[in-house]
């Protein structure tokens, strides 16, 4: 009877150094969109499928953390942080010197770019042949953006005279391009390839310019966003992200979705 007291005595504390390891399990809400394809989106049964939310996943993984996701609207993504409405931003969002004034940012897992797409028939002259920006012709030209995006930034500081549309998606700037509701967008050329211009609905439209990368406002890349003074977290989560580009799962994610990566190389 001795014995199985002692065998019962042992069993009840593993079952119950289970239940604490569950109970004490590190769990991080993270915000996306939910709604940016092919980089963070719900796919037709409802799942959440992505760049974004691949990395997300993969980084809580090797941090040993349970990664629930927040659907959250691009403009109020920043401020909901802030909030604790969540613990980490992952998606696509450009590491630059402004929102590191508010908050902190990983190492980078995706290069950020923009590029404008407009319509072949429109015949948009927005750059000289150097590659510099021609003010005059975005004259008379309305310009589709994506509010709160470093696009905005870029375009205000560089053609503030520009004629704007804002969008909160998107998908709907997509929309109005195709009906001609705006001449040309500035938007993420990976984006754009994969979803516009590779396929029917984008026979009639093309890039227009360079592809733009200019630090000062696309910043080194896109890296998980997370308060500030959580500089162990942060650490994991570098050291993931890093570890993650060394061991090819970032060139894995890329390639699941494009025909080349889109990670940073060094």
């Amino acid at each position: 009877m001795k014995t199985i007291g002692i065998l019962l005595t042992a069993v009840s504390a593993v079952i119950l150094f289970g239940m604490a390891q569950t109970a004490s399990a590190e769990t991080l809400r993270v915000g996306t969109e939910c709604t940016y394809a092919p980089f963070n989106y719900r796919d037709e049964n409802g799942q959440l499928q992505g760049y974004d939310i691949d990395v997300g996943n993969e980084v809580g993984k090797r941090i040993g953390a349970e990664i629930e996701w927040v659907c959250q609207k691009w403009d109020g993504m920043i401020p909901s942080l802030l909030a604790n409405k969540f613990d980490l931003i992952a998606a696509s969002m450009s590491i630059t010197d402004k929102r590191l004034k508010s908050v902190d940012f990983s190492a980078p897992y995706r290069v950020s770019i923009g590029q404008f797409i407009g319509a072949k028939d429109k015949k948009l002259n927005l750059f000289k042949a150097d590659g510099s920006v021609n003010t005059a012709g975005f004259s008379g030209v309305r310009i589709g953006l994506e509010r709160s995006t470093t696009y905005e930034e870029w375009i205000k500081a560089k053609v503030p005279s520009a004629d704007i549309a804002y969008y909160d998606s998107n998908e709907a700037m997509y929309l109005d391009l195709k009906a001609g509701r705006v001449d040309a967008i500035m938007t993420n050329p990976m984006k754009a390839f994969l979803r516009f211009l590779s396929k029917p609905d984008g026979a009639g439209f093309e890039v227009i310019g360079p592809q733009i990368a200019e630090q000062e406002y696309f910043g080194i890349g896109v890296g998980i966003a997370l308060r500030k003074d959580n500089d162990a977290l942060k650490a994991r989560i570098s050291d993931a992200i890093v570890a993650m580009g060394k061991d090819g799962t970032l060139e894995k994610f890329s390639l699941k979705i494009f025909p080349f990566t889109i990670h940073p190389l060094d």
